[in-house]
């Protein structure tokens, strides 16, 4: 049931194949260990009637519970054959177990309400559901593990101004803090994006477990995403026009010649108004301060196939950006805010006046020339 609406006369479910059942979405959904499912006959009641789900015990019952929620269903039928435990209590919590520590239910459920009765040799459990979510936004969840695989997702949300972005993080342990430093890196390292850090909502479900879902709210400054997509275009042919000056010099200068050619272009100023801290700033606005420099050379770098990296740090105490970079002597700092700023050695930036977190980044070391071509 959403928002009131009328309840279903009845759910028509399709048969289930194994793999369905023993998806992420279905008998691992929940924190502790499941038992398996090994076939559909085992979860819908295809001796009777296909669009009834069957269960034999607590486990089961969870399952098919968790079935509907994943179908977006607002009403269910469960059968319980051959179930040996109390009915009311195991439905109860059944019911209690899917809305509250579930993390698609805590997402997605308003309440559950259920119902059973005696046929004979069987239970039949009725179940409604409401929901809070819509059916799309249900199945719309994405699955993944690990930081690179959250940073994929919230790349491709950045990269077209998507307003949210939800996520079912397997084995996560962190919080709202965690997820927030992963989009500030992806922010810079999505520098045709970069108009401005969006604002960032974060909830998760449930409140606790190593599962959990991530849910997102991005609130871009600037207009909508048709606005920043037509700026996007705008500012992707202006980087491409400056790489095209350097498509006849040889791979292994062109990073060089890129940082030599934004400097060239972009006059580097140290106003801190917000507008000038963009890619967009740079490129199309001829000026900008080290935030904006360095996205401005991540980009060019970025489409010409060179590796580099955003680096966040301090000159002389203060807020500053710069890059590291691949050249034909190693890893290399670059800050396009300096007419000496290219191919700096970690010793040299150091000497300078530089301070960053070298944990969180590439070593730029004295080391004998790499000879493989640089990209």
């Amino acid at each position: 049931m959403r928002g009131g609406g009328p309840i279903k006369n009845r759910l028509i479910v399709i048969l289930l194949a194994a793999a369905l059942v023993l998806s992420p979405g279905c008998t691992s959904m929940l924190n502790r260990e499941r038992t398996s499912v090994e076939s559909h006959n085992q979860f819908s009641d295809t001796g009777s009637d296909a669009s009834v789900l069957r269960a034999e015990n607590y486990q089961g019952l969870v399952n098919a519970v968790l079935y509907l929620v994943s179908q977006g269903a607002e009403e269910g039928i469960i059968r319980l054959y051959n179930y040996t435990g109390d009915v009311d209590t195991d439905l109860n919590g059944a019911c209690l177990e899917v809305a509250k520590e579930d993390p698609l239910g805590a997402y997605a459920v308003d309440y559950i309400k259920s119902n059973y009765t005696r046929i004979v040799s069987y239970y039949e459990a009725t179940v409604e559901i409401s929901y809070r979510r819509t059916t799309e936004q249900i199945k719309s969840v994405v699955s993944v593990t690990g930081s690179s695989a959250i940073k994929d997702e919230l790349s491709r949300a950045l990269s077209v101004f998507s307003p949210q972005v939800v996520l079912r993080i397997n084995y996560f342990t962190e919080d709202e803090s965690y997820i927030t430093g992963l989009i500030n890196q992806t922010y810079y390292n999505t520098p045709e994006s970069a108009f401005s850090l969006p604002q960032v909502t974060i909830s998760l479900y449930p409140d606790s477990g190593t599962q959990r879902i991530v849910e997102i709210d991005l609130s871009y400054p600037g207009g909508d995403a048709e606005s920043l997509l037509a700026k996007q275009a705008k500012l992707l042919a202006a980087a491409d026009k400056l790489i095209a000056q350097v498509n006849d010099i040889p791979p292994t200068k062109q990073s060089q010649a890129l940082f030599s050619l934004l400097r060239k272009e972009t006059r580097y100023t140290l106003s801190d108004e917000a507008i000038l801290n963009t890619t967009y700033a740079a490129l199309l606005g001829g000026k900008a301060d080290s935030e904006g420099m360095a996205l401005a050379l991540q980009l060019l770098y970025a489409r010409s196939g060179i590796d580099s990296v955003i680096v966040r740090g301090t000159l002389d105490g203060e807020l500053h950006f710069w890059n590291i970079v691949k050249t034909l002597d190693g890893m290399r700092h670059a800050d396009a805010t300096r007419t000496d700023g290219f191919s700096l050695t970690d010793s040299a930036m150091n000497k300078a006046g530089y301070s960053w977190d070298t944990s969180a980044y590439p070593a730029c070391q004295e080391q004998t020339a790499i000879s493989e071509n640089i990209t």
